[in-house]
């Protein structure tokens, strides 16, 4: 088939675009809780997770690029309706999951923006905080107002960015400056981190694995990741992609690597192991070194540009992933009540139970004692849900491969049906040995009762998973 795209994007653009929908301030701390294991947990998710993802994807994508639907059509074609809904749905709701994780971390950085510190790990206002601001969000975006896309379009770089280039430069000039790299002296920290030998405390390189629950962070870790889908797609619209995407990808994995790396590393450098907090942990290093050089009032300048960043990756997000669920509705897979939308043409009621869910799940920063808990939690059923997606992508283009050998592709995974057994499969165990470490709570974590935890995120994931089958309906129509 001649190519017939009337666009053409960079490598450089491609993998720009990429790296701007994976990285995220809000897990370096959870990184830095595993000091130099690190390595380990982010060698894992890039190889074995950010690569493959990618690449599979990048074929779907450019096989079926001239229809809607993204995930749905591309499982629909291999598994069939019921299957790619339940796609479309997870990809849907893991972002709904999502929402109350990172609107933590926007409350950990307002906190220390006004100040007080200690309200970043006050449940009470870490879910008050989540609730008003996700519903204020809501209602710009059932406006339909610009505002959204003036504010989102700045919000990677003013608060992603400029944020984590910060950080890495001034543990750069801490470290020249012969300050004690708290990593190197994890004096108390977890086993799983370090050794001890002839009676003086080492930090590992690699985990030391008792137990499921001493890798737990791999799960959250791996959220982190999460996402190279959606940019994907325009494989398509590089000037060769065969050549050109693995290139791009190559790029985008270096800068989240980078980014990821060296931002978690200077988080664990300033501060202790003990008091690295999982949604505060950002803002509590810039409090430290800030203070060190007697300029504290630089802790609030960046507490606003990492809100900034969080809101306005939030408002971007809100509107998005539901219009794929919208598709889907407006097909017959969903009642109609799913397929109304206001004068503005946005999917009111959808956007109405994704507020609801969220409202929700921010309760259970009322109700548990620990936010760090409560926020490790929701981060354990997000990416349960998203890697039950990942691993119908999978199965759906290996299968896709013999089923629709002659489906045009202007991208194809290297090495042919071996190749795509290769990454795909790669990818599928990889995702499949995550999913399961989800369920283990983490030792790093004081999680309570280990049984009520499993319970929580283990139901929370059957109610989401059976929920599309219950709710969904035979298409009337093949518009997708």
């Amino acid at each position: 088939m001649a190519n017939t795209k009337s666009t053409t994007i960079s490598t450089t653009s491609l993998a720009l675009m990429t790296a701007a929908a994976v990285i995220s301030l809000r897990g370096l701390p959870m990184m830095a809780k595993e000091e130099l294991t690190m390595f380990f947990y982010i060698g894992f998710a890039t190889i074995l997770y950010l690569i493959p993802a990618s690449l599979v994807a990048a074929e779907l994508g450019s096989a079926f690029g001239n229809r809607s639907g993204g995930v749905y059509t591309w499982v629909k074609e291999a598994y069939g309706a019921k299957f790619g809904f339940l796609a479309i749905w997870l990809q849907w709701i893991q972002n709904v999951v999502w929402y109350p994780t990172v609107l933590a971390f926007a409350a950990a950085a307002i906190a220390y923006t006004i100040g007080k510190p200690e309200l970043a790990n006050n449940g009470t206002f870490v879910g008050i905080f989540s609730i008003a601001i996700y519903w204020l969000a809501t209602l710009l975006a059932l406006k339909g107002t610009d505002l959204i896309s003036k504010v989102t379009s700045y919000g990677f770089v003013v608060g992603t960015v400029i944020p984590g280039v910060v950080i890495i430069l001034i543990a750069i000039v801490y470290i020249l400056q012969g300050n004690t790299i708290e990593f190197l002296h994890p004096a108390n920290a977890e086993g799983t981190i370090v050794k001890v030998v002839d009676g003086h405390v080492h930090p590992r390189i690699f985990p030391h694995i008792s137990g499921m629950g001493d890798i737990a962070f791999l799960a959250g870790i791996l959220l982190l990741f999460a996402g190279v889908e959606v940019h994907a797609v325009h494989a398509q619209e590089l000037p060769n992609p065969q050549k050109d995407f693995p290139k791009s990808i190559l790029l985008a994995g270096i800068i989240i690597f980078a980014l990821f790396t060296f931002g978690s590393l200077a988080v664990a450098t300033i501060l202790p192991y003990d008091q690295i907090d999982l949604q505060a942990g950002l803002m509590q290093a810039f409090q430290t070194i800030f203070a060190k050089y007697h300029i504290p009032w630089m802790t609030s300048v960046i507490g606003i540009l990492v809100a900034f960043g969080v809101l306005a990756g939030v408002s971007s997000w809100i509107a998005g992933p539901s219009r794929g669920l919208l598709s889907t509705a407006k097909e017959g897979v969903l009642p109609p009540f799913w397929a109304k939308t206001n004068k503005a043409g946005i999917q009111q009621n959808i956007l109405l139970v994704q507020g609801t869910i969220v409202t929700i799940l921010s309760g259970l920063y009322f109700v548990m004692d620990n936010v760090s808990v409560a926020f490790f939690l929701l981060s354990a059923l997000t990416i349960g849900l998203y890697l039950i997606m990942y691993l119908e992508m999978y199965a759906a283009a290996i299968k896709l491969r013999y089923t629709q050998p002659d489906l045009p592709r202007s991208y194809k995974v290297p090495g042919g049906n071996s190749g795509m057994w290769f990454f795909a499969g790669i990818g599928f165990l990889a995702t499949l040995f995550s999913f399961v470490v989800a369920f283990f709570p983490p030792t790093q974590l004081p999680v309570g009762s280990p049984a009520s935890y499993v319970a929580m995120v283990a139901g929370g994931t059957v109610i989401f998973v059976v929920l599309p089958f219950i709710i969904s309906r035979k298409p009337h129509s093949n518009l997708l």
